[in-house]
């Protein structure tokens, strides 16, 4: 530990990272991550029942998830279904990256297993791809033929990555990623930066073991670009936003002993990211005292399936756990996102109400007098009601009730304020509320 203490002293000196005006290096700070943990801690005593019914089962779920079936994972259905149990998760769809060597859809996961539903699917040519048959041997020379190939499955599609296809114009499609952790984790520049120092990595160790989830929290930012690029889809037809976990389980590091009293660094997947001479670098003679070639010197594992899965998922909102209804709800929009490792949102409600009749998220409903929008969460938070883009309605409490003036793609924000900063917690689907023709 005295060595460690030392190296993390002299990070100044070897060119460590500044903490400066970089958000989530300000978020790991021990202070603020313990002010953090506090927080969730206190909103879990401050959940409330819900007035509101959707008349639907909450189902908490996953898109884009990979195993070992991807090159850039290796992890084990035991794995990632114990880590679903442990969140909380009832359905997992998955996002194999294609390969010769198996058909992600004849070959995939899929069924129950454990209780949790799993659902074969790939990550390709720009999208989420979810067919209902296999449709590995059938090139397409263009990302609309492809996702027409999907769609006459009855499959579902949805771009991934919006980051890198903002300018994409896709007829017919299921919906949008509307947050990528990957996305996310990309644009932490000094944390990245972090990372790819052996030695400034060692300062991470212990925010990471201590305050796990905050960690990983902590590169969450409003996904702005996204959010803005899907109200645009929206508005000119019905497009069905998902959370991205993105989750391989493939951000650990591990540094060893080798030979020559040497330090290597290598990554989850084996590959060597570098390797350090003691008499380059002074202090990892102190790591090696003692010790000898493969004796683990420390590891730093970011991104096991539970934190993950922990981390964001979609709600669905389903009449019963099954391919078909998952189907349905996906097909019509019946869904919100949630960054469920700020506090549960389960039970939470936006739809839209005339009378005694009333019509869920994802809705298609003709406008006239008495329309009302109507939200509830389980805690008190910030409501934000966007519509066609422009938040129209910013208030705090633990509802929303909003008489609707004029047609419009309408969605809501919840955020939580954590720690003195407001985060998004809740990011729904929208209600279309139309003209009459």
């Amino acid at each position: 530990m005295r060595a460690l203490l030392w190296i993390v002293a002299l990070l100044a000196w070897i060119g460590g990272v500044s903490t400066a005006d970089a958000d989530t290096m300000e978020r790991i700070r021990p202070e603020k991550l313990q002010a953090v943990r506090e927080t969730i801690e206190a909103l879990k005593s401050q959940r409330r029942e819900v007035g509101l019914s959707s008349g639907y089962d909450d189902v908490r779920s996953l898109l884009h998830v990979h195993s070992a079936f991807s090159h850039d994972s290796r992890g084990t259905i035991e794995e990632i279904v114990a880590a679903a149990k442990e969140a909380g998760v009832r359905a997992i769809m998955f996002s194999e990256h294609p390969s010769n060597d198996y058909n992600y859809f004849l070959d995939g996961h899929r069924g129950f297993k454990q209780g949790v539903l799993l659902i074969p699917g790939a990550e390709t040519e720009g999208f989420l791809a979810y067919p209902r048959q296999s449709i590995q041997d059938q090139k397409t020379d263009t990302p609309q033929a492809f996702s027409d190939l999907v769609r006459s499955t009855g499959g579902l599609i949805f771009l991934s990555h919006l980051e890198e296809r903002m300018d994409w114009e896709i007829a017919n499609i299921t919906g949008a990623e509307i947050y990528n952790t990957h996305a996310d984790f990309k644009e932490e520049t000094r944390f990245l930066a972090a990372l790819r120092s052996p030695l400034t990595m060692f300062s991470l160790v212990g925010a990471v073991k201590q305050y796990p989830q905050e960690v990983f929290g902590a590169l969450l930012d409003y996904p702005a670009d996204y959010l803005k690029r899907y109200d645009q889809l929206c508005q000119q037809g019905r497009h069905t936003g998902v959370a991205a976990n993105d989750a391989h389980h493939n951000q650990a590091y591990r540094v060893k002993i080798v030979d020559n009293g040497a330090v290597l660094v290598e990554d989850a997947l084996g590959a060597q990211i570098a390797r350090l001479a003691p008499e380059k670098f002074a202090p990892i003679k102190l790591l090696t005292a003692g010790r000898k070639p493969g004796d683990l010197i420390f590891e730093l594992d970011l991104d096991p399936y539970v934190r993950s899965f922990r981390h964001v998922s979609t709600h669905l909102l389903l009449t019963e756990v099954n391919e078909a209804q998952v189907w349905q709800a996906l097909g019509s929009g019946r869904a919100y996102v949630a960054f469920d490792w700020i506090a549960d949102p389960t039970g939470f409600v936006y739809r839209a109400d005339r009378g005694a009749d009333n019509w869920p998220v994802g809705s298609e409903v003709s406008f006239a007098e008495g329309l009302h929008l109507r939200a509830e969460a389980p805690l008190e938070g910030r409501f934000k009601l966007v519509r066609d883009g422009e938040v129209i309605l910013d208030q705090s409490g633990p509802a929303l009730d909003f008489p609707v003036d004029k047609p419009g793609v309408y969605r809501v924000e919840v955020w939580l304020n954590l720690a003195g900063e407001d985060r998004p917690w809740i990011l729904t689907n929208p209600i279309y509320v139309r003209a009459k023709k």
